[in-house]
């Protein structure tokens, strides 16, 4: 495993993160036993980032976490996050300062732990004052429940609104092949500042893990069935056809590697100087296994040309001019 700085957190962060979206129930069918299995081979071969949050069904995921690390919980980096899924509140958000204090609370007992790694919010409330939010994180930094706090998914000024009223230690964002927006302002923000980066999406949501075919059809309980992955249209009708024929292509690409195209993608994310930590959403020991494929070797700048010319034949735009769903 490959270790890299956790931005000017002094910690050292495994390059490859277990997400733990899937653990929620909302991104189809998982055998709890594998994924218990799935965390502690991860500490094996030295993951030692675990990225959770209160949205992923509402304790579900952490709980499961917490006993899926059971003794070794000292031994790994718990990220998780508040500030969404709340129906009494405008878009379901809220990062007041009341709801930080009690999210913390919800968040410690459910991960089984006395304090959490990094605490993020996992979307901007622009009904809440970021100084507000941040004032608040600081205070449970203070209060010893939280080492490092951060922010998921905010727009480049609101990041920079968040900065003014306290550091920001680390920050999420979506980052893959099929969604390059967040190098135009907020990678170079982040490397100037030395935050810490963690990317989510390596495999485009499961597009780039080759195993989609055209008759590929999610469960409705699968949130990827709306067709829609923050702001980008990747599996509606119109664009999953011609994006599993960007995928093949990729595996050309890969197999003269003699790796599997989702090595290729996670290789690719890891390229990228500014990400610290690239998460992917493991639910089998094997595909934990299989990772390990994406971090022993690099592209060439001419397979990353060729990668580049592939999404240009197919008119797959990378980086259209729309932000996330905020």
């Amino acid at each position: 495993m490959q270790y890299r700085p956790f931005g000017q957190t002094g910690l050292e962060v495994s390059v490859v993160g277990f997400g733990c979206w899937e653990l929620g129930g909302k991104y189809g069918h998982f055998d709890e036993k594998e994924v218990i299995d799935a965390v502690q081979l991860a500490i094996d071969l030295g993951i030692n980032c675990f990225d959770t949050a209160e949205g992923y069904g509402f304790g579900k995921s952490e709980e499961l976490l917490a006993r899926a690390l059971g003794s070794r919980r000292k031994d790994v980096l718990v990220v998780t996050k508040f500030g969404i899924l709340y129906p009494e509140r405008e878009r379901g958000r809220d990062s007041r300062r009341s709801m930080a204090l009690a999210a913390i609370e919800r968040s410690l007992k459910f991960l089984k732990t006395d304090y959490i790694d990094v605490y993020l919010v996992h979307w901007p409330d622009i009904s809440t004052p970021f100084e507000e939010t941040m004032l608040a994180l600081e205070e449970i930094v203070q209060s010893g429940k939280a080492r490092f706090v951060g922010i998921s998914n905010f727009r480049p000024e609101q990041l920079q609104s968040c900065m003014a009223a306290r550091r920001v230690d680390v920050v999420q964002y979506g980052y893959h092949l099929f969604d390059r927006r967040m190098e135009q302002e907020i990678f170079p923000y982040c490397q100037e500042h030395q935050i810490g980066l963690m990317t989510y999406g390596s495999l485009a949501h499961g597009l780039l893990t080759g195993a989609f075919t055209p008759e590929t059809s999610f469960d409705e309980n699968d949130w990827r069935s709306r067709g829609g992955a923050f702001g980008l249209k990747l599996f509606t009708p119109e664009n999953f056809a011609t994006n599993l024929a960007v995928v093949e292509a990729l595996k050309a690409v890969a197999a003269r590697r003699d790796k599997s195209v989702a090595n290729l993608a996670l290789s690719w994310v890891l390229s990228n100087p500014a990400v610290s930590v690239a998460l992917i959403g493991f639910r089998r020991p094997e595909e934990v296994r299989a990772s390990l494929g994406g971090l022993d070797w690099s592209l060439s700048q001419e397979e990353r040309a060729e990668i580049d010319a592939i999404f240009e034949k197919h008119r797959v735009d990378v980086a259209p001019p729309v932000w996330l769903e905020t």
